[in-house]
């Protein structure tokens, strides 16, 4: 089974790009199954049910959050009502949302998705380690096929705790630093992961914000507004290969693609 994995899609770039491109990337790569990241989707910060719609009906299987998950109140009962989506599962257990979910293929493979938030320069979070524990528990023991999101600031949490998991789930792809990594791998126990798969968004920018406000602000302290970047759109993230049967993976490589003009409709 062939899984895509989209790494953080910011503002309406990232979001036109998936929209337009997607069900072309499924074709040509004989993809099985698209897994995104979409905290960042509705102006840098959060989800719209809109967008939310609009990714599924792409042809996105999945979404995991992170940070921003709440940013957009109208998306509560869509969190709490929609199997496609996932809030990360070291959230409080009060927080809306499901901490893991399973959803069909459309070739009828279950494939389990779980959602964690690293602890190191981010919010105060439950420990993700215990968090991964109790949720593999309760995925059903036939649903071979696991994809973690380790959304965090730091390479080292997202590495430990892809070791941490090696050989329990198929696939750990690190999230929110927007800034695709070089070491895509397999784990010595068929894992397969990558510290950070990227953003799907605009590269002529700061982690997908406009350079002259985020360097007015930098050099002067004043406050300022970030407005998402528009250059240099690009759909990041990784393809892995997965054996049904036993849920080990048996290639990753990076995906990158360029998109050269976003439609009219779209554009930012």
């Amino acid at each position: 089974m062939r899984i895509l994995f989209l790494g953080d899609i910011v503002g309406r770039p990232g979001y036109a790009a998936v929209t337009s491109q997607l069900p072309a990337i499924r074709a040509e790569l004989a993809i099985d199954f698209v897994i995104a990241n979409a905290e960042n989707a509705a102006d840098g910060s959060g989800l719209t049910l809109r967008q939310f719609k609009g990714l599924i009906a792409a042809g996105v299987d999945a979404i995991t959050m992170g940070d921003h998950i709440y940013k957009k109140l109208e998306l509560k009962p869509t969190l709490q009502e929609d199997p496609r989506i996932v809030k990360p599962a070291n959230f409080p257990t009060q927080a809306p949302g499901r901490p893991w979910t399973v959803v069909k293929s459309g070739g009828g493979i279950e494939v389990a998705i779980v959602s964690l938030m690293g602890r190191v320069f981010m919010r105060p979070v439950d420990c993700p380690f215990a968090a991964a524990d109790r949720v593999l528990a309760e995925i059903p023991a036939a649903v071979k096929i696991r994809v973690v999101d380790i959304h965090a600031e730091a390479t080292s949490d997202k590495q430990t705790i892809a070791r941490y998991l090696d050989g329990r789930v198929s696939a750990v792809f690190g999230t929110h630093t927007h800034v695709p990594t070089a070491d895509s791998k397999i784990l010595a126990a068929g894992t397969a992961y990558q510290t950070d798969v990227g953003m799907t968004g605009p590269y002529d920018s700061v982690i997908g914000r406009d350079v002259d406000r985020v360097m007015m602000t930098t050099t002067t302290f004043e406050p300022i507004h970030f407005f998402v970047a528009t250059g240099d759109v690009r759909l990041c993230g990784a393809i892995v290969d997965v054996d049904p049967q036993t849920g080990k993976a048996t290639s990753i490589e990076r995906f990158e693609r360029a998109v050269n003009a976003l439609p009219n409709n779209q554009s930012p």
